[in-house]
This record gives structure tokens, sequence and C-alpha cells, in this order.
């Protein structure tokens, strides 16, 4: 269970005046951010390649690092998109088709949907693009049986790290969806360009089939991890969930997305994404910056806190209860809603 704030959230447009003076990004740092993520990443890929030559094995010992500078890459990709690793936009657009080549993401493309979850994040009428597929327990309870066992199978933690988010990855951009913009659509085809350029190159020393079994591990530890991180920050037990007449931005984005507190080691490999609170009410502010802002604010210090071993917990929410604003698990939403019918069934 999180750590649970029990003050209320000050109005959005005052704390994004307190956060305003974190917004400047550093050149150097954003530089130096993209070194020490890009050139680990390629050269961890290549190490691998060259010991899978004497032992598999040898080579999956460098499969979890290698991932986490995967992880970082996306990360630096996700605030390119955000117009906070520079100053000026073309340099934040450099970065994230660069980065969207190793990440298979589609820079322009995703950045736009992934702007639409910041908007509606905690809208339970706006559940759209960018979110983890959520239920609530009329929705599910309402469902024809072929749904509810389909969401049953999506939200079972193994198919749902270790088998959509890799897929997701791998697929989901490759193709145009229908009424796609020209601007996303030329995303999409330079995007898959790269990526295929980026997968020729890596292939040469080495082999296309030797490339693929050293890559494999490494691309779907990063897809179930970085999944992980944003599944815990927006599905933990007293996440805000509202229908639109009553949502508000400042409460989604304080109760909404959690304080997700990381060793420090793992705070780097995620690129301060556990401050997940702050980049939700400002996603303009550099991620290097995001923890001062934490400490300097003080209404940063009433969100919801999140510890790892609180995650296994979250794991187990697959249901949105909208009477005692609660995720809940299946049994427990089923139980609750039988209860429910029983008590409004006339005597």
């Amino acid at each position: 269970m999180s750590e649970r704030a029990q003050s209320a959230p000050a109005d959005s447009r005052a704390l994004q005046r307190e956060l305003k003076q974190f917004r400047t990004p550093s050149a150097g740092r954003s530089m130096g951010q993209i070194v020490t993520s890009f050139v680990p990443y390629i050269g961890g890929l290549i190490l691998m390649g060259a010991l899978a030559q004497v032992s598999y094995l040898l080579s999956l010992l460098l499969a979890l690092p290698t991932a986490g500078f995967l992880i970082r890459v996306f990360i630096l990709f996700h605030d390119a998109g955000h117009g906070s690793l520079f100053r000026r936009s073309r340099w934040n657009r450099v970065i994230g088709y660069l980065a969207g080549f190793l990440t298979f993401t589609p820079f322009q493309h995703w950045s736009h949907e992934h702007a639409r979850h910041h908007a509606t994040a905690g809208d339970l009428d706006r559940r759209d693009l960018g979110d983890v597929w959520t239920m609530t327990v009329r929705e599910f309870v309402a469902a024809p049986r072929k749904l509810r066992v389909a969401y049953r199978v999506f939200r079972n933690p193994f198919v749902l790290f270790f088998l959509v988010a890799p897929i997701g990855f791998l697929l989901n951009h490759r193709f145009p969806r229908k009424r796609v913009s020209a601007r996303s659509l030329r995303a999409i085809i330079w995007t898959n360009v790269g990526t295929a350029l980026f997968v020729v190159a890596m292939s040469l020393p080495f082999g296309f089939v030797n490339f693929l079994v050293v890559f494999t591990p490494v691309f779907v530890l990063a897809s179930a991890v970085g999944t992980w991180l944003f599944y815990v920050q927006h599905q933990f037990e007293g996440v805000y969930w509202r229908r639109h007449e009553s949502w508000d931005f400042a409460s989604a984005a304080l109760q909404g997305s959690s304080y997700l507190a990381l060793p420090r080691v793992l705070q780097w490999f995620t690129g301060n994404i556990g401050f997940h609170h702050i980049h939700h009410l400002d996603p303009r502010i550099p991620n290097y910056y995001l923890e001062r802002a934490h400490r300097e604010v003080p209404a940063m210090h009433t969100v919801p806190v999140l510890r790892i071993r609180h995650t296994l917990r979250c794991l187990s929410m697959r249901l949105y209860d909208e009477t005692s604003r609660q995720m809940v698990g299946f049994r427990e939403g089923l139980r609750r809603a039988h209860r429910a019918g029983a008590a409004q069934a006339p005597a």
C-alpha cells in the first residue's frame, strides 16, 4: 500500500508558478545524459554480440545493464517529446528521432499520443491512447463474457509486461492507424527506415540471427520494466480517477501519479521518472531537475509515495471502484458489485 497523502493539492496555476524556476534546461547536462545513455547502450549490444561468440550465457550477464541503458534512452526520447532537453525545439526533435530509431518508436506520432495521456490522465470519461486499459467494477460486471476474459488476460502481469509490452513496441508503431495525420505518417515511415538501418548496422559484425539472439532479451527486459514503471505510477490503491465533470488537472497530477521512491542506481537508469507527480504537473521540467523540485516545493511532499515493495500489491489491483474511489482486485470488485446489487434489490 502506498504511503498516502493527507492534504489536498493547491491549484495548478499556483503550483506551476512555483515550478517554473525548474523549467530551463541545461544543454551541458542534457548532452551528458545523451552520451552516457546512447553510447553504453550501443556498446553493450556490441559487447554482448562479441561475448556470444564465446558463450551465450556469458553475454546474457550484460543483458540487464544493457536493458537499463535502453530504458534510459527511452526516457530521453520521452523528455525530447516534451521539449524539456533543450531550449530549441529543433534539437529536441533531432534527439527524439535518433532515440526513436533505437527504441522502435516514431517520435512525432508517439509524442502526440503521449500528450493526450497528460491531458486526460485520471479522467474516467477520456480513457484513451497512452493509458493502461482500465475498467471500472460496474463496467466489468456489465461487460460481455468475451470482453471480461480478454480484460483478465490483458491484466495478467506476465501477459502485460512480457508479451503485450515488447510486442506493442515492436509492432504497434510500424504501421499507421486510420486517420493518422500526415506528420505522424512521416514520423512512422522515417522511424521504420531508421530502425531498419540500425538493425542492419548492428547485424554486420555478427550476422542478423546472432543480433536477434542478443537483442531479444535486452528488448524484452527493457519493455517489461518500462511498462511496469508506467503501470505502477498510475495503478495504485488510492489513485485519482474522476468523471469528467469533477475532474481536476492538479489533483490528477498529484494524486493520480505516484512518487515512486527508487534506489539511487535505479533512479539514475530511469531518469528520475519516479518523480511522476511533478512530471505530470509540469512536463517541461528536465528530468535532472525533478528531484530538486520535489525537495524544494512543499506541496510536492503531500503526494502518494510508492516503494518497490508496494508495487507487488499494485499488480493485483485490476478494477476501479467508483464508490470507494479505490483500485481493487477482481475478487474484491465482484464481491462489492454483488453486495451493491443485493442492496438495491427490492425487499
